[in-house]
């Protein structure tokens, strides 16, 4: 059944006011007619099954009944993310949002090639709407928020307020995820994954001074646009 999000303001009176690109995909892609289900959340947490019960000159769909979105993971992770080359950070955004992230950070880190500087804001706006997409694809309740680049001393401060976080690191040989999610009681973490050429050991230094807490992904390097989702998917998987 399609899914669309709307701004709480769009929902009035026991009915759903669909408009611009929504409209569009109902009237001209989907070739809905009058009658036919959709269900629309508010990106809050609410999902709402409509009929549509307007096509012209304006989209409207009445609504039949809601319930809390059940798609939402009861742990809230962020990702940050050390900025990737090339088309790499778009595949991240899509999978990592399918799978259920929270909230994505772009990371400028020590060994990161790409600097966004002046098309950071383009490119942001193209990142939320990959999200935006990934997110009505999969059935999200929301839609995760891409963040401003932060720089890596700037995300460790922010991590600070959640209630763990952890970085993948090739040298580390003893903890693992089982070991963290066999500690962890909290409802959000941070996982911190590194460019292609990783952190640097100043910057393990400086995460693990901070709190976050330096795991093992297994005997093999993973690479970026990898070791992201597969932490994640373990992640969700194990506390939900």
């Amino acid at each position: 059944m399609p899914k669309f999000f709307v701004n709480i303001e769009q929902i009035r009176k026991g009915n759903v006011y669909l408009e611009g690109e929504d409209a569009k995909h109902i009237k001209t892609v989907l070739r809905s007619r009058v009658g036919e289900e959709i269900v629309v959340t508010d990106g809050c947490g609410m999902d709402y099954h409509c009929h549509l019960s307007e096509l012209e000159p304006r989209v409207i769909a009445a609504i039949d009944h809601k319930e809390e979105c059940q798609s939402e993971p009861k742990t809230k992770i962020t990702l940050y993310q050390g900025l990737p080359k090339a088309d790499k950070m778009e595949l991240i955004i899509q999978k990592c949002v399918e799978l259920g992230i929270e909230r994505i950070v772009p990371v400028s880190t020590e060994r990161a090639i790409v600097k966004l500087d002046k098309k950071e804001d383009k490119k942001i706006a193209r990142w939320q709407k990959i999200a935006e997409s990934a997110a009505k694809q999969s059935g999200r309740g929301k839609i995760p928020e891409i963040a401003s680049v932060m720089k890596f001393g700037e995300a460790l401060q922010e991590a600070k307020g959640l209630d763990g976080a952890i970085i993948p690191y090739e040298k580390e040989m003893e903890n693992g995820l089982r070991q963290f999610v066999g500690g962890f009681s909290g409802g959000t973490v941070g996982v911190f994954i590194g460019p292609e050429g990783g952190f640097s050991e100043e910057e393990i230094e400086k995460a693990t001074d901070l709190g976050v807490m330096p795991i093992t992904l297994g005997k093999r390097i993973l690479r970026t646009e990898t070791a992201g989702m597969v932490t994640l998917g373990i992640l969700l998987y194990e506390l939900g």
